[in-house]
């Protein structure tokens, strides 16, 4: 297995616009450990794959994700979420599923799919509302961007809401916090990072997973630190 796993962040988006099926094959094609990704549901109640609440930065629509329904979504090039799990039923990678709005229906359907698809091992779901993870019954990340929590309360918040895994915006991932929560049996992964340093960091402080937008570049600095250690 490579250490540390190499995430692609919404696919790769440097090859293809990001959350697309083109851009989850791309990552696929690079090699990738795993996918990160984001859900939203549509206006009839169905998880969809985009980052923002609306369409006009990714596709070139002043439209609401949730005024759509997901035929209108699919037409405009917004994949669903059963695509991309029949996408990835072909493979045993990592998937980061997080989400992004906050209806109180999304964990449910989400975790339904899951179990329906029997990725219950493979998905880590991910969410900077933290109490959208709590009775969660499937693995999950408490995300954290700077100056949202001082360093000191963030172990203790993911642990409260029960996740196993910390997902730590790179600018976080400093050497006591990585221990702090590794010692508290917490796993960590770090977004967004593009730069091949954080490879041999990430290996010497045990951070489990980089998420990136350049999925190439990373794997073949992680590759080289292994070919390094075989020797």
């Amino acid at each position: 297995m490579r250490e540390p796993l190499i995430i692609g962040h919404r696919g790769a988006p440097l090859v293809a616009l990001e959350n697309t099926m083109p851009a989850f094959q791309a990552a696929i094609g690079a090699g990738v450990d795993g996918i990160e990704f984001d859900v939203r549901l549509s206006s009839d109640g169905v998880p969809v794959i985009i980052h923002d609440d609306t369409l006009t930065r990714t596709h070139g629509v002043r439209r609401r994700v949730a005024s759509l329904t997901v035929a209108e979504l699919k037409g405009l090039g917004v994949p669903s979420l059963r695509e991309f799990f029949e996408l990835m039923a072909g493979n045993d990678l990592l998937i980061y599923l997080e989400m992004k709005s906050r209806e109180a229906e999304l964990p449910r359907v989400c975790s339904q799919m899951v179990r329906e698809f029997g990725f219950e091992e493979r998905v880590i779901v991910e969410c900077f509302d933290l109490d959208l993870l709590r009775n969660l019954d499937l693995v999950s990340a408490a995300l954290f961007e700077p100056r949202v929590y001082a360093d000191r309360f963030i172990v203790d918040r993911a642990l409260k809401v029960g996740a196993t895994v910390l997902a730590l915006h790179h600018r976080l991932a400093k050497p006591p916090l990585v221990e702090k929560a590794k010692a508290r049996g917490l796993r960590v992964a770090v977004w967004t990072v593009d730069d091949p340093v954080w490879v041999p960091r990430a290996s010497t402080l045990g951070i489990e997973a980089l998420i990136t937008n350049d999925p190439p570049t990373m794997i073949e600095g992680a590759d080289q630190i292994r070919v390094q250690l075989d020797r």
